[in-house]
């Protein structure tokens, strides 16, 4: 039995009480709870002062995640997004049997783009669960379609959850060895691992669970794509400028990611676009300054909320790091582990914790910080490991007790 501090011992319970308020009450916010309960254990069992505590704030995560989702908040708010999405739907002309693949395919590339998994859900599900009522396709089918495309791209390095993973992979890049100039190569890697299981899983089960044969029923079907989704106005001024500021993130981040691009790169330039947060701060200023986006309906649309969340908690991580509580918990994980199994586990516990929780507010917050001592005492592959931390902790939102399935069922026809 390995031995355990009570400092380590408190830190545990503490993170149990927020998963276990997490799973039976969503109306209170764990990421505020987080703090509170890393301020008394770090006060009373682990010898830390409360402004030391407040100090492990992952500050840096939080203005990246403020500058990317104000951005697109404005892009949302000023019905960009939504106009984008229309005439992305209407590229199927009425072909029953491209639908599903319209579909996927739109919510990848709206998901990518920056919004996210929730947001871009949000987005498609009215649509596609409508599309899928009139040409006789089950619910279940299309949630996978939907939600199988969202959370295979919502590890894009410009989108939230994906900004949420690579803020913690960069903190444990040194335990790992990681260098820095690796990281944008890792976050694209990460994003296509998760793109690649998410889009086995569901569109293997879209065919399993009867899309094949819906498919064939479908020959020389169509539809009136009018009645569905109605042709919109044509982009205004502020939305081409929108969808201009939109590209040029996309840019902006890939580009200087290259080999050798950012060598040739005037220094101030790469000072003050050093990460998509910073980017996203100075696209927004053009679009505030323009008239093109409206920062107070953005600021409405901000998924407040989530942030916190996974700010809250990463501080209770922190604070059980320095304890030792969770040096106990890889222990634990490592006992029962091979440097094979430990990917069965890393993913099979995040998703048991998942489907009640938040996948990204809580679970990822939880077992990423774990990575560095599973790789040195397992012997495990590292981008393995966070990888089947990241599927695992989303593969399961298709459950109607996840945002993704919930927004699904709630557009789904009677």
């Amino acid at each position: 039995m390995m031995d355990i501090s009570t400092a380590a011992l408190m830190s545990i319970i503490a993170l149990v009480v927020l998963v276990a308020i997490s799973c039976v009450n969503d109306e209170l916010n764990v990421g505020f709870l987080g703090i509170g309960f890393a301020i008394l254990v770090g006060g009373i069992w682990g010898n830390l002062t409360g402004s030391k505590v407040m100090g492990a704030f992952p500050l840096s995560l939080f203005m990246i995640l403020i500058g990317v989702t104000f951005l697109f908040g404005m892009a949302q708010s000023n019905g960009t997004m939504e106009k984008l999405t229309v005439y992305s739907v209407r590229l199927c002309k009425g072909n029953t049997a491209l639908i599903p693949l319209i579909i996927f395919i739109l919510t990848t590339f709206i998901t990518t783009i920056g919004p996210g998994n929730i947001a871009g859900c949000a987005l498609i599900a009215p649509m596609a669960m409508a599309i899928a009522a009139r040409v006789n396709m089950p619910a279940f089918l299309m949630t996978l379609v939907v939600v199988g495309a969202a959370n295979g791209a919502a590890f894009s390095p410009v989108a939230p959850t994906g900004i949420i993973s690579n803020g913690i992979i960069a903190k444990i890049a040194p335990a790992l060895s990681i260098p820095p100039e690796s990281l944008n190569w890792l976050a694209w890697k990460i994003h296509f691992n998760a793109e690649v299981a998410q889009t086995f899983v569901n569109i293997g089960g879209f065919f399993i669970m009867g899309g094949l044969a819906w498919i064939r029923n479908q020959k020389g079907k169509a539809l009136n794509i009018d009645e569905l989704a109605p042709k919109p106005e044509p982009f205004n001024k502020a939305q081409i400028l929108t969808l201009a500021m939109i590209a040029l993130l996309i840019v902006l981040v890939v580009v200087p990611g290259l080999p050798g691009v950012k060598a040739i790169l005037p220094k101030s330039f790469t000072n003050m676009l050093s990460n998509v947060g910073s980017i996203s701060f100075v696209l927004a200023c053009v679009l505030m300054l323009t008239g093109a986006g409206n920062s107070k309906s953005a600021i409405k649309v901000m998924p407040w909320g989530v942030i916190m969340m996974v700010c809250g908690v990463s501080v209770l991580i922190d604070v059980m790091d320095k304890a030792g509580g969770l040096n106990f918990l890889v222990n634990i994980m490592a006992s029962v582990s091979g440097p094979v199994t430990i990917n069965f586990w890393v993913s099979f516990v995040p998703a048991v914790i998942s489907a009640y929780s938040s996948s990204s507010g809580v679970v990822m917050p939880m077992f990423l910080p774990m990575v560095p001592g599973l790789v040195e005492l397992t012997g495990g592959d590292p981008i393995a490991i966070i990888t089947s931390i990241n599927v695992g902790a989303h593969l399961v939102d298709t459950s109607p007790l996840s945002t993704l399935g919930a927004l699904c069922i709630a557009s789904a026809g009677e």
